[in-house]
């Protein structure tokens, strides 16, 4: 659990420390980026709520589609072991998608990760508060159920904010798990038990962390295992175009084939001894685009430059599962799962996304009615009194048409928790 703390070694910002001081000046969670301080009353209340799972937009589904489906533990028992069903039957979600603010992995290329860390700190808040937005409502109600815990379902917010919201929880004194998928994922390398090079294709941002490098080389240091090669391609397209934003129009199987080249050439790089044979999806939006993505390496095996550097059969690494593992075990051991028989306050997940608060003065907005790409990276932080998104309830409408289909075929679960 400390692993990554000692990787990253980030102090809390500054502006997150804000956050922490706003939310306890306003325990009722009234206003804007605070909660309920109360809802946490004893263990039994706490044991009933939902789990909140968060992303920059709908690739977190991704893992939201592996806590549905996961089944490697006996439910009675707890013990390794699939018994046919679902290990999170019994517990309901609430998904937050921060659509309106995504792409995350962009904020660091301009400088703006203070923000960003206080964007990944708000979408902690809005899952432990009440308040949301109806569809077209100008005003917030107070409806939404607060969570037990958060599953941080992306990757950059993951290596930028694990932290600043396990140090919050921890200052608020509320007793909720905090889960990240980046842990997992080394994991999920580990287990591979890969004999060739490590690829991480992820975003910008998160590549900029090099937290997934450094925390694969340790996680497989402390095996007692070698270190492979491990190159990076931060793309600042890929998860844009999976998510169906009019700035990026080209097909996503054409941003895959870029992505691709460019991690191969940045393996080659490092003068490999080994074929590259392992690709970390360091993205959750990136398993909506695996058979793509296979495909782009496939074809780049074509070219002779290619052929001998690139593994003919690759293993690809989704984080997702190895996350839902993960909040089992913490779950259980902190004693939040729902026993059997019990029932969570909820009697069915929630979906929420961020859009434009467009009738709030003063922010800008693109033709396509998101916020605009300049106005959306030239953000500073500290401004907690001022709101240009808000959180409505998310409906298969609300994706847009591509990603939807790539859900609908590829996220059955989520699909039909989504009504569809």
């Amino acid at each position: 659990m400390k692993t990554l703390t000692a990787l990253l070694l980030l102090p809390l910002a500054v502006h997150a420390a804000d956050l922490i001081e706003h939310a306890k000046a306003h325990p009722d969670g009234k206003a804007a980026f605070s909660f309920d301080a109360t809802a946490w009353g004893d263990a039994e209340a706490t044991r009933h709520l939902p789990i909140g799972v968060f992303d920059s937009g709908i690739g977190g589904l991704t893992v939201l589609e592996a806590l549905l489906t996961l089944d490697v533990f006996h439910n009675d028992t707890l013990q390794p072991g699939a018994d046919g069903v679902a290990d999170f039957s019994q517990e309901r979600f609430i998904y937050f998608g921060d659509q309106a603010n995504m792409p995350y992995g962009n904020y660091s290329a301009v400088q703006r990760t203070d923000y960003l860390r206080e964007l990944i700190v708000k979408d902690a808040i809005f899952l432990l508060g009440r308040r949301a937005y109806p569809t077209d409502g100008i005003a917030p109600h107070f409806k939404k159920p607060p969570v037990k815990a958060i599953v941080i379902a992306c990757n950059t917010a993951t290596a930028y904010g694990l932290e600043d919201i396990r140090q919050a929880a921890e200052a608020w004194k509320i007793p909720v798990i905090v889960v990240g998928v980046v842990e997992a994922g080394a994991r999920s390398v580990l287990e591979s038990k890969t004999t060739g090079g490590i690829g991480v294709l992820a975003t910008v941002g998160t590549c900029a962390s090099k937290v997934y490098p450094r925390t694969i080389a340790s996680t497989l240091g402390l095996a007692g295992q070698s270190v492979p090669v491990i190159a990076q391609q931060g793309s600042a397209t890929l998860a844009g175009a999976i998510e169906g934003d009019a700035a990026f129009p080209d097909s996503v199987a054409a941003y895959a084939l870029k992505e691709a080249r460019a991690l191969a050439e940045a393996y080659r790089a490092e003068k490999p001894t080994a074929p590259l044979q392992t690709i970390v999806l360091g993205c959750t939006h990136y398993p909506l685009a695996k058979e793509e993505i296979d495909t782009a390496f496939a074809t780049l095996r074509q070219e002779a430059a290619f052929r001998d550097l690139i593994a003919e059969h690759r293993t690809f690494v989704n984080p997702a599962e190895a996350t839902a593992r993960e909040l089992f075990r913490e779950l259980a051991t902190s004693k939040l799962r729902l026993k059997p028989g019990e029932v969570c306050v909820l009697d069915q997940g929630l979906f929420y996304l961020s859009v434009p608060r467009v009738e709030e003065v003063g922010i800008q907005l693109s033709g396509d009615g998101n916020l605009d790409k300049d106005y959306k990276y030239s953000r500073s932080p500290g401004h907690l009194d001022f709101e240009d998104t808000k959180n409505v309830p998310l409906t298969p409408a609300l994706i847009p048409v591509n990603s939807a289909k790539l859900v609908r075929e590829r996220l059955p679960a989520v699909w039909k928790s989504l009504g569809k």
